[in-house]
């Protein structure tokens, strides 16, 4: 009666658009219905018992409980799961759920973990924790060769990074844990899957915050795993089933909706993005502008295909009263954590008394971060010409 069919054919060339728009909607199975219907359920009933215990013993293929499979969710995780060009995608109630079905499916004790670039904070947390469990883990930012040992399980990277921007050359990664027989996965947040398919340059898992720009609403909170039935399959049992970080369907379908619209915002997150870094090179009151726009262009070419709309800079006069004073004066961009949305949003690492601590991270207390929004970029640029003139970073 139930079947799941989460499993993508990757060989059938879609393109973004027709992915995130109409793909395995499929009108036909919900009485003609254009939007999927959402699937509000807990659990699905059988007409036998012996349907069900056969259901039962394939929970992966089947819809039983909603801590498992349900079919809202599974139509999102197959358009993610081809947008990646993955073959089967698993989605979660948190970009960090997600983060965290990776380590304890793959990891055990003894194991160890090679984090490349600069890492998102709540990951690094998870891994300082996963040392009472007997796994290790260290960071690097270049020499990726050098700093794998011979437990290296695997190599988990995020790049761009979400602080400083920095992109990291993924072939070259792949290339190195291939050789070396290590599992490798990137958070692939900051570009989606539409400026960066991790997959196809040799990674095994490519996860995602929903929450972020795939959501691109701030009304949900979500996260998505997306690599071969395999790896897939063992998250699915031990990552997922047994940790329990389930996306709602109700969530699942707002993910849906967001994806209708994905490649359009996208586009123009980059374009307000490139308008509001042309204004900010134009600032005496900055030292330097992060985003993966401004680096080398031998690599971003090769591995993406657009850029997204965080970036960040670092003010000349980098104390906290100075960036308090800068922030506070913006009013189209608002104070906030996370990223991605339609709104434009500030923040910034630094505290009052976190300075040195930033300094040892390679991390300047005069950093700022933006998420351009999709607001008009004049507006945009008008707030952050304000915020300059009434701070005290300009001087009489």
């Amino acid at each position: 009666m139930f079947n799941y069919l989460g499993k993508v054919d990757v060989a059938v060339n879609y393109t973004d658009e027709q992915i995130c728009t109409q793909l395995y909607d499929t009108p036909s199975r919900h009485h003609g219905a254009v939007s999927p219907p959402i699937y509000q359920t807990s659990l699905f009933a059988f007409e036998t018992f012996e349907a069900f215990t056969e259901a039962q013993s394939a929970e992966r293929e089947n819809y039983v409980y909603t801590r498992g499979g349900n079919p809202t969710t599974e139509i999102l995780e197959q358009k993610l799961a081809m947008l990646e060009r993955g073959e089967r995608c698993k989605c979660f109630g948190s970009g960090m759920g997600a983060i965290s079905s990776v380590f304890l499916s793959l990891l055990q004790k003894g194991d160890h973990v090679l984090l490349v670039n600069n890492i998102y904070g709540p990951t690094q947390q998870l891994m300082k924790h996963l040392e009472n469990f007997g796994i290790e883990h260290s960071y690097t930012e270049n020499d990726v060769e050098a700093a794998i040992r011979p437990n290296t399980k695997l190599i988990y990277v995020e790049s761009p990074g979400t602080m400083l921007m920095k992109v990291v050359d993924l072939m070259k990664v792949t290339a190195l844990a291939m050789r070396h027989g290590i599992y490798t996965a990137i958070d692939n947040t900051w570009s989606t899957p539409i400026f960066q398919k991790p997959l196809t340059l040799g990674f095994d898992l490519s996860v995602h915050s929903l929450t972020k720009y795939i959501g691109g609403h701030s009304d949900i909170v979500g996260g998505a795993v997306i690599g071969s039935s395999k790896l897939i399959d063992r998250i699915f049992t031990y990552g997922y089933q047994l940790n329990g970080s389930v996306l709602s369907p109700h969530d699942a379908s707002q993910v849906i909706k967001g994806l209708r619209t994905l490649p359009l915002r996208m586009k123009q997150h980059e374009s307000n993005a490139s308008q509001i870094i042309d204004f900010l090179q134009s600032r005496d009151e900055i030292k330097v502008i992060h985003h993966p726009s401004l680096q080398d262009r031998d690599i971003t070419e090769n591995q993406m295909s657009g850029f997204s709309g965080l970036l960040s800079f670092e003010l000349k006069e980098g104390r906290f009263d100075h960036v308090a004073s800068f922030i506070n004066e913006l009013n189209v961009f608002k104070i906030g954590v996370s990223w991605g949305g339609y709104e434009s949003l500030v923040n910034s690492p630094v505290k009052r008394s976190n300075a040195s601590e930033l300094i040892k991270q390679g991390i300047d207390p005069g950093l700022i971060r933006l998420s351009i929004g999709l607001e008009n970029p004049d507006d945009l640029i008008a707030d952050l010409k304000n915020a300059f003139r009434a701070s005290e970073l300009i001087k009489p």
